[in-house]
């Protein structure tokens, strides 16, 4: 008969982990953690600075500070209780205990580790750990795939952080429409309520329970307007229609080219939706509909007194080292898309070379770029702030910056999850794909995931086939 192993197992983490999440402590639910003294170590090397991993090193010691405080050399032995008083709110409370390295470790390996790495002696500790505790299973915790390969290779189960994963699979991720059935008018009774521009209905259908305000929703056979839903509660909804921007309007002298780019500028240049998130491939429109909406909304409608530009400065190639001038003129060369799509809006204007020069002088006092390491503490009243390359950010990086938003600001963040330069995240864990998640349901916010790539044939050919 098999030997069942108990249901408590040990937990050893890795530097990165505490690093990735300050509060990795408090996520094991009944489990103990297990620190080696090299990850102390490793924290004590990484504790100063201004950056975001910095921050969450001086913010683990404080935690392991307030766990040891006033402990005796035989209870820190013993395992300090993880009480859930100590851990974040929304964590669930913790029974487990937290033990530390105190002595040396000298496992029998199966093989020699060559060099005098950090990560051995993180794996000895492990190996350690494993016999003298063989009835219990022992899981070594890094976001470092190498490391977690060579535990594996010597017998130790190693896991990724996946705590911070948002879904079980980005496939999951909503895209922000849903198709109507073919007899959906037929069977929701609908009363219909006309508006100057738009018709909207109310309408009772038990498909309405899956239904999200804001939802983007479309006739099957493609015959038809595209609704917006404005409210649900329970099998009830109201929904109106949307504006039409591929033929009957412009933007900026811009038009929708499919349907996903229309019910994209629908959403934002809605007064009542504070939040909007577009998805896309390159070359789907994310950017130019961003900026042509911002336009007419700050120069044309004065909803918004400027528009505010930042994104993750993160090399794709190699570093070009140290750039001088201000702030804005350090951004510049992150700022390609911007200053692309700017010559395109640009171009729509009438007046010739001069009228054209006068509107590029314009946009250029009235868009702003900033870096995202000074945003923090900064409100942005009556703002209109684009987050570019969004999938980039970590869920706490994305909280930092759309907390930054004061009264009559709206926020609208850019990426494409397919796209994550950043080490350590992925598609599951981006902070882009996080807030698409948590702001889903919400009556302000909207989303879209854009389809069709419209720059020309040749990207559009190299995107499929690449």
């Amino acid at each position: 008969m098999k030997e069942e192993f108990p249901p408590k197992r040990l937990f050893v983490l890795d530097t990165n982990v505490l690093m990735h999440d300050p509060t990795a402590l408090f996520r094991f639910k009944e489990h103990d953690i297990h620190l080696p003294m090299m990850v102390l170590e490793e924290l004590d090397r990484s504790k100063k600075g201004t950056s975001e991993v910095a921050r969450n090193v001086r913010q683990v010691s404080r935690l392991l500070d307030e766990l040891i405080g006033g402990a005796t050399k035989e209870e820190i032995d013993q395992g300090r209780p993880l009480s859930a008083s100590r851990g974040p709110a929304e964590a669930p409370s913790p029974q487990g205990r937290l033990f530390f390295q105190t002595r040396p470790v000298s496992p029998v390996m199966p093989v020699s580790l060559p060099g005098n790495s950090p990560d051995h002696e993180i794996l000895a500790f492990a190996m350690a750990l494993h016999q003298d505790h063989p009835r219990s299973p022992v899981t070594l915790v890094s976001k470092d795939i190498n490391l977690r390969i060579k535990a594996t290779l010597l017998g130790i189960h190693a896991e990724d952080y996946h705590n911070d994963q948002v879904l079980e699979d980005v496939s999951l991720l909503h895209g922000g429409t849903r198709e109507l059935p073919p007899d959906f008018w037929e069977r929701c009774n609908p009363e219909v309520e006309n508006q100057r521009e738009r018709s909207r209905y109310r309408i009772q259908d038990p498909e309405v329970v899956h239904w999200h305000p804001n939802l983007c929703l479309y006739p099957a056979d493609g015959e038809g307007p595209d609704y917006l839903v404005r409210a649900v509660e329970g099998n009830r909804a109201v929904i109106e229609t949307v504006l039409d921007y591929t033929r009957e309007r412009t933007v900026w002298g811009i038009n929708a080219r499919n349907r996903e780019q229309n019910l994209a500028l629908n959403l934002l240049l809605d007064e009542e939706v504070d939040f909007v998130s577009l998805l896309g491939a390159a070359g789907t429109g994310k950017t130019l509909l961003t900026l042509a909406a911002g336009l007419v909304q700050t120069l044309d409608g004065n909803r918004y007194r400027e528009i505010i530009m930042t994104r993750v400065t993160v090399p794709v190639g190699e570093d070009i080292g140290f750039l001088p001038g201000t702030e804005e003129e350090k951004m510049t060369p992150w700022m390609g898309a911007l200053m692309d799509n700017l010559e395109v809006l640009c171009a729509t204007q009438e007046g010739g070379s001069w009228g054209r020069a006068a509107t590029q002088d314009l946009l250029n006092s009235r868009i702003k770029i900033r870096s995202l390491n000074f945003m923090r503490g900064r409100t942005f009243q009556n703002k209109y702030l684009i987050i570019d390359e969004a999938q980039n950010l970590t869920s706490k990086q994305m909280k930092t910056l759309v907390t930054r938003a004061g009264p009559g600001t709206k926020v609208v963040c850019l990426g494409n999850v397919a796209q994550i330069d950043t080490p350590y995240l992925s598609e599951t864990t981006s902070g882009l794909t996080y807030v698409v998640d948590r702001f889903r349901g919400w009556r302000h916010a909207g989303h879209i995931t854009l389809l069709r790539g419209e720059r020309s044939r040749l990207a559009e050919f190299a995107s499929d086939w690449l």
